[in-house]
């Protein structure tokens, strides 16, 4: 009851919530990584098609594959595609940076308090909110959406208020908060604001496949650390009935996302995704499996490509496809795409992997905003812009912390004259030596 009752909150009745967006900027494929490799794995049930692709160096001639595989393989089992398919699923999946533009705040300050909801101004809201117990703590834009905070004295008006306001929650939903009321807790709501909706808006051979029917879900990755020099990037993108796939016998760990980063880092977006990736594996010693992006085929936000269309999918595998409009959007197919560097030292037995029935989206995103330039000089202006040098400098550190850049260096790269010595903690007084001694 209490999730269906956080989810009703969050909820419009005519429109979805989409939780991302910005305006796509970059993205970081597979090709920023020497020494890796790439293979799709299609799975449901006991059922799996495996596209593989290497990054072989050398003479064609001298290139030879060892995969192991659960079961015997017929002629028609084994298939040779072509790159762009895997190329389109990587590009598709791929850690993205996107950007957005600070509004005016005096614009911004006044077009929220002409801004509807449910055909009510900011301070008619308030104002009914009060009759009902309910406080209107704090309303923001952000994105495309128009949320408020708000606290309440009694659970009846709180669900009154809701409902007037055209939020949908189960009837008898009093209940249930109440006991968040009596906790002290408030409540974050939301709608769409359509009109911010609507403004934002290395060589491998050819591939080889193979099909086969086995209860094993597994990729065997020992053969090839014996013959690899240091350390090697494997990606995995595995298309699924289900959900979301993990490994069962290596953790998995979602990658760092949803950071703000300094806007420079536009230009340098393929050497932050590097050193934050070797900074983030460094830390769990090369021995887990990151997930880089998990999300249904039928759409994305924002898209660093377009979503694989039915003739893309079936290539690749994806046999539960039904014939049909084959360049429609793909329905019933998920993707994970997961990135592990690893060595024999580190990954001693091959990857077994499990399915979930967890459809919740996730992408690896960056987010770079760029300050509002204006002279406009209201309150919320010189708010704006006293708080713009604490915004950059969490930016600062946040990069630093994922990449393991001087902290000092990125400051100047971000327009300062000259580079800003760190202020190190002095170290604490001794107590005297006597303190204590007949405690």
């Amino acid at each position: 009851m209490k999730k269906l009752l956080l989810a009703s909150l969050l909820l419009l009745s005519t429109k979805s919530a989409f939780a991302f967006c910005g305006f796509y900027v970059a993205k970081a494929d597979t090709g920023l990584f020497n020494q890796s490799s790439k293979v799709v794995i299609v799975r449901d049930e006991n059922r799996t098609v495996l596209t593989m692709a290497n990054d072989f160096q050398g003479e064609p001639k001298e290139f030879a594959i060892v995969i192991p595989v659960p079961t015997f393989l017929e002629k028609e089992q084994i298939h040779v595609t072509e790159n762009k398919y895997i190329d389109h699923l990587d590009a598709y999946t791929a850690p993205r940076l996107v950007e957005y533009f600070d509004e005016n705040p005096c614009e911004r300050i006044r077009l929220m308090k002409a801004m509807s909801f449910s055909d009510a101004s900011l301070s008619m809201i308030e104002e009914e909110a009060d009759e009902l117990g309910v406080t209107v703590e704090a309303s923001y834009t952000i994105g495309e959406y128009d949320i408020l905070i708000l606290s309440a004295e009694e659970s009846d008006g709180l669900e009154t208020w809701l409902k007037q306001n055209d939020y949908k929650i189960p009837d008898g939903a009093s209940k249930v908060l109440g006991s968040y009321i009596k906790q002290g807790m408030r409540f974050f709501v939301a709608k769409v604001n359509l009109e911010e909706q609507a403004k934002l808006g290395y060589t491998y051979l050819r591939p080889l496949q193979v099909a086969y029917e086995s209860p094993k879900f597994m990729l065997p990755v020992r053969l090839g650390t014996l013959n690899a020099q240091g350390d090697q990037d494997l990606f995995a993108f595995i298309l699924s009935k289900k959900g979301r796939v993990e490994a069962a016998n290596y953790r998995t760990v979602k990658l760092p996302t949803g950071m703000d980063l300094p806007v420079m880092i536009k230009d340098q977006f393929a050497d932050f995704y590097k050193d934050m990736f070797a900074t983030q594996a460094k830390k769990e010693n090369n021995s887990v499996i990151f997930q880089e992006y998990a999300w249904d085929m039928a759409w994305c936000d924002p898209c660093a490509a377009d979503p694989l269309n039915r003739d893309e999918l079936r290539e690749l595998g994806v046999f539960w496809l039904k014939d049909g409009d084959r360049k429609s959007p793909a329905q019933n197919v998920y993707v994970t795409r997961l990135h592990a560097r690893y060595n024999a030292e580190t990954f001693p037995e091959d990857i077994v992997f499990q399915q979930t029935s967890d459809k919740t989206n996730f992408q690896g995103r960056y987010v770079l905003r760029h300050k509002w330039e204006g002279d406009a000089d209201c309150p919320e202006a010189k708010t704006y812009r006293s708080e713009l040098s604490k915004r950059h400098e969490k930016e600062a550190q946040t990069l630093a912390n994922l990449t393991g850049w001087d902290v000092n260096q990125i400051r100047y790269d971000m327009g300062y004259t000259e580079p800003i010595e760190e202020t190190k903690p002095q170290d604490p007084k001794p107590e005297p030596w006597w303190k204590g001694l007949w405690r």
